[in-house]
């Protein structure tokens, strides 16, 4: 028997535009057709990420685009049905309340419906502040909530909120995306940050990113992503706008140092490496990081990644960083990811729950969810 028909409803598949979440489920669902699945990806037409494509239609999936009506996303939602798997992911941008209920009444008997939160400190906050939240009452009637991070606190709170299992399944490195470049002289810095401005990261990058910059003024400073236009910066940040997906390879291998700044939400609950983690590691850039639970689980601190509690931090990380120790430290970080946070690592994870045997036969779902539950319910001290 073939792989599994798997189905999902997300932000992009093809466009990265305000859209951080493509690296992660283009890694993923690459990963899961190489080994022999067969997915096909849902997604609106909203927000210009048509017109700022990253890729065209990718050969490993299938990519429906439907308008930004409630017929079309029913047509798509109609013609999903009979799929093995079906996953709603977070802030799809439209619809989202509806989608997350309906993904549960169109599903046919043989299909699982898993809700895949890629942003779940976000959405827990959300529904643990609000008793009458949509999807909050949805928790407990899906077969299995997947997330992209959080660890054990994630997991917990997503229990005690009724549902049925609750995994983690990382971000990583896709290593064919991903991967060392040649420098390019426009990417040419000290230090780098790829982050698109949100309300949740804007003060964690003033702090990280335009604090260290006014504390190291010998040293250049180089941002890219959306929102910034008309942002105050010190003379010595460069801004270069949005940086499509194949730039980042060259974005990552222009600057010496790699920045990454977690949400509010992510530092807060831990263990949620973001995808620019594992790009830059991909790359065998020098990452420094902010500070954030979990980090030993992925990189090594001091060895396979830097790490900084404030912007003073990161001025003295740079400012004592040579070219040398930079390079070796990027080099081991592109060991790691290699020998453990690859996609395919992923992907065989989600087969090991699903129950899943890849290529040769697919298998029902069911029967390993409900090990899980079992098993994580006992967690909680249910029986």
């Amino acid at each position: 028997m073939s792989g599994m028909r798997i189905a999902f409803f997300g932000s992009s598949l093809v466009s990265a535009y305000w859209n951080g979440a493509a690296t992660y489920y283009r890694g993923i669902i690459r990963a899961l057709a190489k080994r022999g699945h067969s997915i096909t990806f849902y997604e609106p037409d909203i927000y210009d990420r048509q017109r700022n494509r990253d890729i065209p239609d990718p050969h490993w999936a299938d990519v429906v685009v439907y308008a930004a009506e409630e017929s079309e996303l029913w047509r798509a939602l109609d013609r999903a049905r009979d799929c093995d798997l079906l996953i709603k992911t977070s802030g799809v941008g439209i619809f989202d309340d509806l989608i997350e209920r309906a993904i549960l009444d169109v599903h046919s008997p043989h299909t699982s419906a898993a809700f895949w939160d890629v942003d779940a400190p976000v959405t827990l906050d959300r529904v643990t502040n609000d008793s009458s939240d949509p999807f909050r009452a949805l928790i407990p009637l899906y077969d299995m909530i997947l997330t992209y991070g959080g660890g054990d606190r994630v997991i917990n709170a997503y229990l005690q909120l009724g549902a049925r299992i609750c995994v983690p399944i990382y971000n990583a490195l896709d290593p064919e995306t991903h991967h060392p470049a040649a420098a390019a002289s426009r990417f040419t810095a000290d230090l780098g940050l790829l982050a698109n401005r949100l309300p949740d990261r804007e003060a964690r990058i003033e702090q990280f990113f335009f604090r260290a910059s006014e504390l190291a003024p010998r040293h250049t400073f180089l941002l890219g992503g959306n929102g910034w236009q008309g942002k105050q910066m010190p003379a010595n940040v460069k801004y270069v706008g949005h940086v499509f997906t194949r730039d980042h390879n060259a974005f990552n291998c222009s600057v010496r140092a790699v920045l990454n700044v977690n949400r509010d939400s992510m530092a807060s609950y831990g263990f949620s490496p973001p995808t620019r983690v594992f790009e830059a590691a991909g790359a065998a850039a020098c990452i420094i990081t902010d500070s954030w639970d979990g980090i030993e689980y992925f990189l090594e601190p001091d060895a396979e990644i830097l790490v900084a509690s404030d912007g003073s931090e990161v001025a003295g990380i740079l400012t004592g960083l040579s070219g040398q120790r930079a390079r070796q430290i990027g080099a081991a970080a592109y060991r790691r990811v290699l020998a453990q946070h690859t996609y395919e690592h992923r992907a065989t994870q989600l087969e090991e729950l699903l129950g899943v045997k890849s290529p040769m036969r697919a298998v029902s779902t069911h029967s390993a969810v409900t090990d899980l539950v079992a098993s994580q319910n006992t967690s909680l001290g249910e029986t």
